[in-house]
């Protein structure tokens, strides 16, 4: 599975932070990684400079074998608190979607 990061400008420590959310995100969705070609990170600041509640924002799209992407946004008040609330997300879709596939079958 290949994580792919993308960041605005305003978002500090990028290369601690792709660590972060590489170990994150690689352990967070391990029993999804057979069934995962890339997952794409992107993470902003909504505000800049300015502080304001869940102005930090996760999207998290997830590229599957032989179907759609699966796409969710998180948001919190620190990157991490965003990271965290992408990925509940995202394992929630996971599952679903690979759930209904499996029903199919």
């Amino acid at each position: 599975m290949d994580i792919q990061f993308n960041t605005d400008s305003s978002v500090e420590g990028k290369q601690s932070l792709e660590v972060y959310m590489s170990e994150t995100i690689s352990s967070s969705l391990v029993r999804y990684s057979d069934k995962i070609t890339r997952i794409e990170v992107h993470v902003s600041d909504e505000n800049g400079d300015k502080k304001a509640p869940n102005d930090k924002k996760c999207v998290l799209e997830a590229r599957l074998k032989g179907l759609d992407p699966i796409a969710v946004t998180g948001a919190g008040d620190t990157i991490q608190m965003a990271v965290t609330s992408a990925i509940n997300k995202i394992k929630a879709a996971l599952d679903t979607a690979l759930g209904k596939l499996a029903n199919k079958r």
